[in-house]
């Protein structure tokens, strides 16, 4: 089969590698364009550009894929199959109805549930015990198309998003490889989603990361899980964002005010919460590093009965 691949991020790359090991033929990867990035903002490109190029395929980068130029582009090469993954870009009609057979996104949730930019992410910050892969055959309305193959994977206390996000990559790429296998094989269904169960997963924004300690414990671990690398769970500490990057629910003891420092010592940095108590375990201040409790503690004082936020 002929396919066009349309993929940007990091989460695409496993796939893409797993479509040309498996012997599909790529003959297009469709990518965003060149951004500046980093402090001296030079331009740099996709993950799956890099890739692409490694693998010797042809890349093909437009500012808009809807335009008529794009358009008469991606006919040219007549496809079975448009593959999309974390492409970051909506496609219309006019492009979802040029391959043959179907245009496939692999989305990393079950779906209906978690439509949307980052449902990874709102996965954890919810406490959702279990995320996965949906294939579907894409229509206009984003992540709302026909099922056609669908995976989950256990979501652990000890998980973040950064982990869950690779166990995720390597799952699409072998359910993207089976899916494919169906279609050769004439026996790709696909079902419709209960719309009634959707939720949604917008893009993640600095504010989110916010922790309001007014909240239950359980829930302000979940979101600093749920928010790891970016923009990761801040508070202030003296007048300077505080990030933490890693905390455990634990025994609270009385009530306390929310964000009340009730330890802080080699063992770990232990505050209250609207119910509860969390126990921090990596920090990083302000134009600091990531510390430990206790390095961190060598150069700043922060005692009981102080309170963060």
């Amino acid at each position: 089969m002929d396919i066009v691949f349309f993929g940007s991020g990091k989460f695409a790359v496993k796939s893409l590698e797993a479509l040309v090991a498996a012997g599909h033929k790529v003959n297009l990867v469709v990518t965003q364009p060149d951004r500046p990035k980093g402090r001296h903002l030079n331009l740099l490109p996709t993950e799956v550009k890099v890739k692409a190029q490694e693998l010797k395929l042809t890349i093909y980068q437009p500012q808009n894929t809807n335009s008529e130029e794009a358009l008469s582009y991606l006919q040219q090469f007549c496809a079975d199959l448009f593959i999309v993954i974390a492409y970051g870009h909506i496609l219309k009609k006019s492009v979802l109805s040029l391959p043959k057979l179907y245009p496939l996104n692999v989305h990393a949730s079950v779906l209906p549930k978690y439509r949307g930019a980052a449902p990874i992410n709102w996965a954890i910050i919810n406490g959702e015990k279990e995320s996965g892969v949906s294939i579907i055959k894409m229509n206009e309305t984003v992540d709302a198309g026909d099922l056609f193959l669908q995976k989950k994977l256990a979501i652990e206390q000890s998980d973040n998003a950064e982990i869950i996000e690779a166990k995720l990559e390597e799952l699409s790429a072998l359910s993207l490889i089976e899916a494919l296998d169906l279609i050769v094989k004439g026996q790709a269904k696909f079902t419709k989603q209960d719309d009634t169960g959707a939720s949604f997963a917008p893009k993640l924004e600095k504010h989110h990361g916010l922790i309001e300690w007014n909240r239950d414990a359980l829930d302000i671990v979940n979101q600093i899980r749920g928010l790891i690398p970016w923009p990761g769970a801040w508070t202030y500490y003296q007048g300077k964002i505080l990030k933490i990057y890693k905390a455990e629910v634990v025994d609270g003891g009385p009530q306390n005010k929310p964000g009340e420092v009730l330890e802080a010592g080699k063992r770990g940095i232990r505050l209250a919460a609207g119910r509860g108590a969390l126990k921090i375990t990596e920090l990083q201040i302000e134009g600091g590093k990531r510390l430990d409790p206790e390095a961190f503690l060598c150069g700043h004082k922060l005692a009981v009965g102080d309170r963060l936020g």
